[in-house]
């Protein structure tokens, strides 16, 4: 069995698996994420890059631990996304709860933007806000097709609306202005177009304006939505809506959102996004540092 038989079968098993108690689907997860860092070679290589650009001042002891740790935390919220894409309601709401709604619940109904960062529990935050209120969100299509579909699947089953992000920005604009909260996830990197080169953790990273221009376009709030994996679940918790956003200068914008991101990765190190190539679109004349 190879290519999308054998995701499709894989896929089943999670799906199988994630009916079991959650302390047991837990330890897999984590275990699942141990063995993976052994085997998972390119992605540890990228994960170790960029923490070592992250964060110079650390030994290499610590940048370890935390790249470790981030495979266990990645994994195992991959084997938890089935329990979101698939399970009850009554079941996600005991395992992912909502801190801070108060600052969501002011602004519905009204032109609404979700900072969601790429940490590991994004999907359990997500499909969880998604019980408290209709919403919106882009997506890039998977590799694999049976993955596009179980990720697509679990999204759109709580009443929303998912945007193909190669449509570009004008589905988000409607989306924004029916008073669809617009759950955007905007600190990948997607090459050049429609970026700029801000810090991040002081290096200069490609990010895309299209926050700060889609909040200009629809004078939409920013209220941030960061979810934290715990021992027993995950915390979905939103942020005041910030005041004066996006303003005038769009760069002075795109490096509040890459520092408000710094300080949640702090709090948090081993689950953030490190096995992404965050820093693969370069300055002209750099070197990408994943060349080998």
């Amino acid at each position: 069995m190879s290519g999308e038989p054998l995701i499709r079968a894989a896929l089943l098993l999670l799906r199988t698996l994630a009916r079991l108690p959650y302390p047991v689907l837990r330890r897999l997860g984590e275990g699942a994420g141990a063995l993976a860092w052994l085997l998972a070679v390119p992605r540890r290589r990228i994960t170790r890059i960029n923490l070592r650009l992250c964060f110079p001042q650390w030994s290499e002891a610590q940048r370890r631990a935390v790249e470790r740790r981030h495979f266990r935390c990645f994994v195992r919220s991959f084997f938890e996304r089935f329990i979101f894409w698939y399970g009850p309601p009554e079941r996600i709401r005991r395992l992912c709860r909502i801190e801070g709604i108060e600052h969501f619940q002011a602004h519905r109904g009204r032109p609404l933007i979700v900072l969601a960062p790429h940490f590991v529990g994004i999907d359990a935050g997500g499909i969880r806000c998604l019980l408290e209120s209709p919403g919106a969100s882009m997506y890039a299509a998977q590799k694999s097709r049976a993955l596009t579909e179980a990720m697509t699947h679990g999204r759109l089953r709580f009443d929303a609306r998912m945007l193909l992000r190669t449509d570009g920005l004008r589905p988000a604009v409607r989306a924004i202005r029916e008073g669809l909260p617009f759950y955007f996830l905007p600190d990948m990197d997607l090459g050049a177009r429609d970026a700029l080169f801000v810090p991040f953790f002081g290096v200069p990273a490609a990010t895309v304006t299209s926050m700060a221009r889609l909040a200009r376009m629809t004078a939409a709030a920013v209220v941030p939505c960061v979810t934290r994996m715990t021992d027993d679940g995950y915390v979905a918790r939103f942020y005041p809506a910030w005041e004066g956003f996006p303003g005038d200068d769009l760069e002075a914008a795109t490096r509040r959102m890459n520092a408000f991101i710094e300080a949640r990765v702090l709090e948090m190190p081993a689950q953030y996004l490190w096995s992404h190539r965050r820093f693969k679109t370069r300055p002209p004349g750099e070197p990408s540092p994943y060349r080998r």
